[in-house]
């Protein structure tokens, strides 16, 4: 775990007044978020926030994955505002249904939304030692590449997918040819075990091993 990441949970909201039919209807909605949904854990680095996403990171989310430098390796085409859409819905899915799943991240000094971090299980039909793993992928916007943000993301996702998600390993899949992702796999104990196609595409297939010390029990 990086020697400066905190862990901690974003707060449930209140329930209110019954005086008022409005609030009331509010509050009624609030108690149903509370009931079925999950607390996304707050992880902080020494200059990142990881956090929940929210319905206004969308613009920012968009405007990332419309991006053709941030999607070269990726999918090689910029992402509609739909896509990006269904992609923030189904990250909130994931942390609904499989207790984990992506974060948005944020300068912590400014609060600026850059990208997003964290594990899915997106179901692909892929090389079966990928399948049903927990897998890792990040996303930066490209004003911010190269100044070692994915790294410390990735790092501080790991340290918290170690000790909460129950699974020996986790993996990832990255385009030969993106050599920075691939350093940041690298850097953060991801190991490349086969080199193969994905929807006809060249692709390197890394794991990482959960150390044993933080296995549940």
């Amino acid at each position: 775990m990086a020697e400066n990441t905190r862990v901690s949970k974003r707060g449930k909201i209140a329930g209110g007044s019954e005086t008022n039919s409005a609030a009331s209807a509010q509050d009624a909605t609030s108690a149903i978020i509370n009931r079925n949904g999950v607390d996304v854990p707050i992880l902080e680095t020494d200059r990142l926030r990881l956090r929940a996403h929210r319905s206004g990171d969308f613009n920012g989310c968009a405007a990332v994955w419309a991006d053709p430098a941030v999607v070269r390796y990726i999918s090689g085409k910029p992402s509609t505002r739909t896509q990006s859409w269904l992609r923030m819905l189904a990250y909130a899915g994931h942390w609904e249904h499989v207790h984990f799943g992506y974060w948005a991240v944020e300068l912590k000094e400014n609060g600026e939304y850059i990208g997003d971090v964290g594990f899915a299980d997106f179901k692909r039909d892929i090389i079966q030692p990928m399948k049903d793993v927990p897998e890792i992928g990040w996303v930066l916007a490209s004003r911010v590449h190269g100044m070692g943000y994915a790294t410390e993301a990735v790092r501080a996702a790991i340290a918290w997918g170690d000790k909460m998600i129950d699974a020996p390993r986790t993996v990832c899949m990255i385009d030969p040819e993106n050599l920075a992702s691939l350093r940041v796999a690298e850097k953060n104990g991801y190991e490349i075990f086969e080199r193969g196609l994905f929807n006809t595409a060249p692709t390197v297939f890394l794991q990482r091993n959960r150390p044993q010390a933080d296995r549940l029990t």
